[in-house]
């Protein structure tokens, strides 16, 4: 029987990809318990919503004034409170093909706790990591990398054969696993059976399909929950 897995198709300029890989990373050990792993795979979102056809929430008046309305929904369900840069959106190339050598040069502790500090760079400390110097300072403030390969990392963040492989990434995400957005998730079940997922909300969906034992959303009924607080579930 082939293992349970979830991908996580996701890049930094997204916030939806950042709640995604705080939730994941919390329920990282009720998640192993019932055998199931988890991967984080960095895209270029620009280039999903190219190759799929879509349009960013900027683009379609529509989707901005919902976006208001949903971003701050999100946030207080994920447990985060930042406001959106003033230099959003950002040309997420550089921060993602660096995700992509540390991804292939470094261990896995190293590559998510990068991706960790990417995201607090750009939502919570408003860094614009699309410029080189500030990718180098977050880098260098993480501790995780000595000087030496952090100038790797950029070096190979320009290297031919990275830049191809986040285009390849980003390719088949569209091309064979249907991606319209970020983040996209291919899931496994362990039977044969794969399914995409989207969003940041499509938790109970996910676990079910993979046959976890999980609590799903439920009103609480008149006199069933004293003093719990409204929207703690």
């Amino acid at each position: 029987m082939d293992a349970k897995k979830i991908e996580c198709y996701i890049d930094v300029v997204s916030p939806y990809s950042f709640y995604s890989f705080d939730y994941l990373q919390k329920n990282r050990a009720a998640l192993e318990a019932q055998n199931v792993e988890f991967e984080f795979i960095p895209v270029f979102l620009g280039g999903i919503n190219v190759g799929s056809g879509n349009k960013p929430p900027w683009e379609l008046p529509a989707k901005a004034a919902y976006s208001k309305f949903d971003t701050k929904r999100a946030q207080q369900y994920f447990g985060h409170d930042f406001t959106v840069p003033d230099f959003f959106p950002i040309l997420s190339l550089l921060p993602q093909r660096a995700l992509t050598y540390i991804k292939r040069n470094f261990s896995k502790g190293q590559f998510e706790s990068t991706f960790q500090a990417f995201f607090n760079a750009m939502w919570n400390n408003h860094i614009d990591i699309s410029n080189p110097e500030n990718l180098i300072s977050v880098l260098s403030r993480s501790s995780l990398f000595t000087e030496s390969q952090i100038k790797d990392i950029l070096a190979g963040a320009s290297n031919p054969a990275i830049k191809q492989e986040l285009t390849g990434t980003t390719a088949k995400a569209v091309k064979e696993l249907g991606a319209f957005g970020c983040p996209w998730f291919w899931v496994s079940a362990g039977n044969g059976k794969s399914e995409p997922f989207f969003g940041s909300d499509r938790w109970a969906y996910m676990w079910r399909f993979l046959g976890l034992e999980f609590e799903d959303l439920r009103l609480v009924g008149p006199g069933e929950g004293g003093k719990r607080e409204k929207g703690k579930l």
